[in-house]
């Protein structure tokens, strides 16, 4: 009998704070673990209080992680139709308050047991490295996956100093990725290359939203109106999404859109300064606290506008076409799965916007086929995932034969001085990362090299001994 595959899934957020790095690595724990035939360990990150009062919404907080490993069950058996039968384990972290980020604290490779480190998922494998001090991930696991999910280049680019940060950055991304990961997957084209990378969709929408389109679906062979508003936004409400292009394109066809209502719903930094510009409009846009899309609130909305193109790949999209609705965004790369959908109307220039707008707002939205709604489900996500990683077992190579002998000879020369190069940069980054001055130089959270007495107490860690002070 063949030995099960152990999957560890590695991710930088979790629930309630209601991000794709959240949402997504959690789904595809699920599914990955659903027919029973992997071993799936699902690792998150453990805030203490004062952080979980940063980042989790509506005041919720959790005094363990027992705790919250029920919230997160309890969020996701309430959206999938199966028993969900993976592991939750949690890693030490702390909120960068600068970077909105959560960032690991110590060696978090620790969190799976060396017997049981076989393959590893890392979701944002940039950010989980970029300070990563301890055990080398592709020496711990025998395959080690990134999945790209942040355009880290395109939010870097809009701060001060832009363009030199995206390349630091940049060069920095690529550093670690090629050093600790055999294989990375972006999501859509969107994001910078990386060494040994594909680019494949592996994400899906919640089960709910796929349930909302056939509802709306039935309604419209019977004939009957399916969606009696128009059009609308959500996301997190800050300029970068999507609500500075939006806002832009609005004031620019105010004429040409007379009697068009948008209505934009999220929460964020930027919340009233959207809202101020969206009250200098003479078109009726109105604002609305951030809530999840699944709400009824939003089952009746026709038209989905998305100029966003900081993206990878958009969610909030994907679960719009999965309600049937009509979705408008812009010809970006980010948006280049979505194409395929005929509900789905790409822009190329501002004119575009406004005539696509009109014809949407004028017309129904074609009935979803089975084949591509199936393309939105996690089902088909994971089919994905399974084909771009390639996660079959390792087949050891036989020995060349005696004919081959000195291709093979400078064939194993070349592989063996680019081992040797990569134990040098990974050196390099370890040692740089083990110094406290220079973690803090590049932006890493003071003092996160190894976690506090307070997380070790909370996840029942062992308290490392505190040298004795020498007296002079």
């Amino acid at each position: 009998m063949s030995r099960k595959q152990h999957i560890a899934i590695f991710t930088t957020a979790s629930l309630p704070w209601m991000t794709g790095t959240a949402v997504n690595p959690l789904f595809r724990a699920a599914y990955l673990a659903k027919n029973g035939d992997r071993e799936v360990t699902l690792v998150i990150p453990w805030l203490s209080i004062k952080d979980q009062e940063l980042v989790y919404p509506n005041n919720i907080t959790f005094n363990s992680a027992s705790e919250h490993d029920s919230y997160v069950r309890h969020w996701l058996e309430a959206r999938i139709d199966f028993q969900s039968c993976f592991n939750i384990k949690f890693y030490p972290s702390k909120f960068s308050r600068d970077k909105r980020s959560i960032l690991p604290v110590g060696d978090i490779t620790e969190t799976i047991p060396d017997e049981e480190a076989d393959i590893a998922i890392l979701e944002e494998p940039e950010h989980l490295n970029w300070y990563h001090h301890g055990r080398r991930w592709k020496t711990k696991f025998r395959q080690v996956i990134g999945i790209i999910h942040t355009n880290y280049l395109e939010y870097v680019k809009r701060e001060k100093n832009g363009p030199l940060l995206s390349l630091v950055v940049k060069y920095a991304n690529t550093w670690v990725t090629r050093i600790y990961c055999h294989k990375i997957i972006r999501l859509s084209a969107a994001t910078q290359d990386f060494p040994r990378s594909v680019i494949c969709n592996v994400h899906g929408v919640n089960p709910k939203f796929l349930e909302i389109g056939k509802a709306k679906l039935a309604h419209l062979q019977r004939g009957e109106l399916a969606f009696t508003k128009g059009a609308y936004y959500i996301g997190k409400m800050v300029w970068s999404k999507g609500y500075k292009e939006l806002l832009k394109l609005l004031s620019k066809y105010q004429q040409k859109l007379t009697g068009v209502q948008v209505d934009l719903y999220g929460s964020g930094e930027d919340s009233d300064q959207v809202q101020q510009a969206a009250e200098m409009l003479s078109l009726a846009v109105r604002v609305y606290p951030g809530r999840d899309h699944a709400d009824p609130q939003f089952h009746d909305y026709k038209v989905f506008l998305n100029p966003s193109t900081t993206d990878v790949v958009c969610t909030t999209t994907a679960e719009a076409l999965a309600m049937g609705k009509i979705v408008i965004c812009a010809n970006h790369p980010s948006n280049d799965f979505f194409k395929q959908f005929p509900n789905c109307y790409i822009y190329n220039d501002d004119d575009d916007f406004v005539k696509l707008t009109i014809k949407a707002l004028a017309e129904e939205p074609s009935p979803l086929p089975d084949h591509l709604r199936h393309q939105l489900s996690w089902e088909a996500a994971t089919e994905r995932f399974l084909t771009a990683a390639e996660l079959d077992p390792v087949v050891p190579e036989k020995s060349p034969a005696s004919s081959s002998k000195p291709f093979f000879s400078s064939s194993f020369k070349s592989r063996k001085s680019k081992r040797n190069l990569e134990e040098a940069s990974v050196y390099l980054h370890q040692k740089i990362s083990g110094i406290e001055v220079a973690r803090r130089a590049f932006g890493a959270i003071p003092k996160s090299l190894k976690p506090d007495d307070q997380l070790c107490k909370e996840l029942g860690l062992v308290i490392a001994e505190k040298k004795p002070s020498r007296r002079r």
